[in-house]
């Protein structure tokens, strides 16, 4: 049979509105903060070939509609009514679980006997063991410092629990009643997904319901790849950087080349760095994978608003992802912060876009996204309560024609604020301010969006804060056309005696009653150059307090007499500049760095380092740079620019240490100009 359009329309509706009540099913039954505030979850109906094609439009996650289910149901072959699979495991799952705290649920739906669809569920685990609480550190080597491993299982059989598996979970995990909840609202939200398939069939027949899955994602398709006939025929590329590796100063690079052909795209990662011995490396399998490709969605649907939400937005895209990268690491690597490097992937694709079409795009949002996690003795049970503050993200980007919006970041903005009373009634903590952080968005005809500020006074012993993901304290959230790039990320501490100290990046920070902590978040990009903004729009910045006076003349050439612009004397300011345009504003640290380390020359390196064993190739990367630069700073000391200006003559080293490299790998002499 064949479905007409109008009944399709009707079914892409139908199957969309079914996907978000399981995810209100899950929202309002959930336990913990992560679920029932946060919305660190998703639902959807998948195929039989284990694809999404019904999914929410507007609540939970919303960049995994293009995960596969797939490895998961294969691993059994006998699934029956009322089963019910639970997985975590990176690996097995080839990227459907992508850290540990993220618990996958699936359950076959049956009619007369006959599977027709998956029901697919996910949340984020408030903890599931692993070296440190809520179980993810940067700090990390390996998965098996994460927490518990779960390859696929059958926490439901038939209906009933699976109460062995269940009792080692929950003996593995520091908070076993709230994830006891919180796997009950999965359940839950699994059967609401059941009866709307019922419903369906009853509605339209079994057959056309079956048929319509592919249809549905075929007409996404479609539809998305009239989208991407907007962006030029080409091949572009693009870097960008996450600060440091955490177990050395050195910082990843990620590179993206991207070929556009008729609205099909394809994403090579070569060139990017190889996994990390922390846990920063994102477990994709080396395929297409919503982390490597959701700036690219993101472009569809700012351009159609109107296409339906499925796997089939992803089919004009192919990706190459070479294994033992950052993007494609292989066992046992750790990926408990993968998020950090998936929100600089989409900077990297954000900037690659920017290159095809420039008038098309916006400038890079913060590029941080930090669940900010506090840890209290749990007086009731001798363990310990585990629980996210707020997640805090930066201000977007600006575009031609809007300023960023402040304190909200595009790239991955699914997370939502936890209300201020709800937190304090959960956690020993007293928030002091939670803000938009003044002066933090990059300047430009249009403006960065401001980054958020968080000030919180601890009120009991013996806690601690994690924040997972904490980055661009080195290199900023770069400008467009002029723009200027955003402020930094800071994060301090005052101790209850008085003493400031600046932390840097939050791996776990011990903190007393008394102690009061200030995070700070960086603001987006601006657009366009600075002088070009109309001076009022400057003043109305300072009025409000997102600006300096000072900054407004240092950054904008707007001269203010009170609460007034000075027209004549900003007049004569913005003349004796003349406003540039174009290209991008990476700052002075990415400038200094590129001057020794740039496209060809990392090309070479990662290509010779490839060639190593992994265990190998990190501690040799990190020498490298160590004898290159006399010894990388760590992030936020030393900044990197005053480094190479006193070590002197860094990219006649960077040459030589690639020609000794060469020699080593292939047995002959190479010249310097050979190696670089």
């Amino acid at each position: 049979m064949s479905i007409d359009p109008i009944t399709l329309e009707i079914l892409s509706n139908k199957v969309g509105a079914a996907a978000e009540e399981m995810s209100h099913t899950l929202q309002r039954t959930g336990r913990t903060l992560f679920v029932k505030e946060t919305a660190d979850f998703a639902t959807a109906l998948a195929d039989l070939t284990g694809k999404f094609f019904g999914y929410p439009r507007a609540i939970g996650v919303s960049n995994y509609m293009d995960l596969d289910c797939m490895p998961a149901i294969a691993a059994f072959d006998d699934l029956a009514p009322g089963d019910v699979i639970m997985t975590n495991h990176p690996f097995e799952t080839e990227g459907l679980a992508t850290h540990l705290p993220d618990l996958h649920m699936i359950q076959p739906y049956f009619h007369e006997g006959r599977i027709v669809a998956y029901g697919w569920c996910f949340i984020h685990c408030s903890d599931v063991g692993g070296r440190v609480p809520s179980s993810i550190s940067p700090s990390n080597t390996e998965i098996h410092q994460e927490g518990l491993l779960i390859p696929p299982v059958k926490v439901m059989v038939g209906g009933r629990e699976n109460r062995d598996f269940l009792r080692i979970f929950r003996a593995n995990s520091r908070t076993p009643g709230d994830n006891a909840g919180d796997i009950k609202a999965m359940i839950a939200s699994l059967a609401t997904g059941e009866a709307r398939v019922a419903d369906l069939i009853a509605q339209h027949g079994v057959e056309a319901f079956v048929e319509s899955q592919e249809a549905l994602q075929a007409y996404a398709g479609a539809k998305a790849r009239a989208v991407l006939r907007r962006i030029p025929d080409g091949t572009y590329e693009f870097s960008d950087y996450l600060d440091d590796d955490f177990t050395s100063p050195v910082p990843i690079r990620l590179k993206v080349r991207m070929t556009v052909s008729d609205g099909l795209v394809h994403l090579d990662y070569a060139g990017t760095d190889g996994q990390v011995a922390s846990a920063y490396n994102i477990p994709t399998g080396g395929k297409r994978h919503p982390w490597l490709t959701l700036r690219l969605i993101a472009f569809i649907l700012t351009y159609d608003k109107t296409v339906a939400i499925n796997a089939g937005l992803y089919r004009n895209f192919t990706v190459a992802a070479e294994a033992g990268t950052v993007v494609n690491p292989v066992y046992p690597a750790a990926v408990g912060a993968r998020h950090a490097t998936a929100t600089r992937v989409n900077d990297v694709l954000n900037g690659v876009l920017a290159k095809a079409a420039p008038h098309l795009m916006k400038a890079p949002s913060g590029g941080v996204t930090v669940p900010v996690v506090f840890t209290e003795p749990n007086r009731e049970t001798g363990g310990r309560k585990v629980l996210v503050l707020e997640p805090l993200v930066g201000g977007s980007g600006a575009r031609m024609g809007a300023d960023g919006v402040d304190g909200r970041d595009s790239g991955i903005a699914n997370l939502a604020n936890n209300p201020i009373e709800t937190v304090e009634s959960s956690a020993s903590v007293r928030v002091r301010s939670f803000a938009l952080r003044a002066g933090s968005g990059g300047a430009g005809q249009w403006r960065g969006g401001l980054g958020l500020s968080l000030e919180f006074e601890v009120l009991a012993d013996d806690c601690q804060v994690l924040g997972r993901g904490t980055e661009r304290f080195r290199f900023a959230p770069w400008g467009m056309e002029g723009g200027r790039e955003g402020a930094l990320f800071q994060v301090l501490v005052t101790r209850a005696d008085g003493t400031r100290i600046d932390v840097g990046k939050l791996d776990v920070l011990g903190v007393d009653k008394g102690d009061v902590v200030t995070i700070r978040t960086p603001g987006g990009g601006g657009y366009g150059h600075p002088f070009l903004r109309e001076a009022r729009a400057v003043c109305e910045d300072v009025r409000r307090g997102f600006l300096g006076a000072a900054d407004a003349l240092a950054l904008y050439g707007v001269v203010l007499d009170g609460d007034a612009v000075n027209e004549e004397a900003t007049k004569a300011r913005r003349a004796g500049a003349a406003p540039e345009s174009g290209g991008f504003a990476f700052g002075a640290e990415r400038d200094a760095w590129e001057t020794v380390f740039g496209d060809g020359i990392m090309d070479v390196l990662n290509a010779l380092l490839g060639r190593l064993p992994t265990s190998v190739r990190q501690k040799r990367r990190a020498a490298i740079f160590d004898r290159v630069l006399g010894g990388v700073p760590r992030t936020g000391t030393t900044p990197i620019a005053e480094r190479i200006a006193e070590t002197g003559d860094c990219a006649e080293r960077m040459k030589r240490e690639l020609a000794s490299l060469r020699t080593e790998l292939d047995g002959a002499p190479a010249s310097l100009d050979a190696a670089a």
